[in-house]
């Protein structure tokens, strides 16, 4: 008799947590698309990795992924290139015009020639942007992202970063790509737009 009075109690506490903290959590989810969303971009001219001028109307099309990274990323920027790789050749045969930017946050040390040898181990074409550290800086706050230096004792330096790959339709802000995606759920969430 006991042990079904718990658990009816413990049932209706669970319940009432429940009716509380979904709204709640629902709120929280929907602010943060919300605030992401809220990054528009902005306007800029910078370089691209064969010296090309890559300006803001270069992410207009049907669909654009932008990434902020660096070539010197011991990890999430190769991984997640990486995944990126794997998932736009699996879409190839739906997916004509998906184009890739990867813009360095690290434009002191990234080159045009040093992002084009990096890109260049991946199979699909990506477009790699570098140029001037102060309008990198801006583009990239302008998108939402967070970087900034972490130095060595040697005097070397890392860069830490937010990473999301940032899906844009025309030029404007649809999704996003975690890091965190598996290759399975980053494809589910680009054929919605394909």
């Amino acid at each position: 008799m006991k042990l079904k009075t718990s658990i009816t109690i413990i049932a209706g506490c669970f319940g009432i947590f429940l009716f509380i903290m979904l709204p709640i959590f629902l709120s929280i989810q929907s602010d943060k698309e919300n605030y992401v969303a809220s990054f528009k971009g902005s306007e800029f001219s910078l370089k691209d990795m064969n010296n090309n001028i890559i300006t803001d109307r270069s992410f207009d099309g049907p669909l654009t992924a932008i990434f902020f990274g660096f070539t010197h990323c011991p990890d999430i920027c190769p991984m997640t290139l990486n995944k990126m790789d794997i998932v736009i050749s699996r879409l190839k045969k739906e997916n004509k015009s998906l184009k890739l930017f990867f813009i360095t946050v690290d434009p002191e040390r990234d080159t045009p020639k040093i992002v084009k040898d990096y890109l260049s181990s991946f199979e699909n074409n990506f477009i790699g942007i570098t140029g001037e550290t102060e309008k990198i800086y801006l583009l990239s706050q302008s998108w939402g992202i967070i970087s900034q230096k972490i130095f060595k004792d040697d005097g070397e330096y890392n860069v830490d970063h937010s990473s999301p790959v940032i899906l844009l339709k025309n030029g404007k802000y649809i999704a996003r790509i975690s890091h965190k995606d598996d290759i399975k759920r980053s494809i589910k969430i680009l054929k919605k737009y394909l």
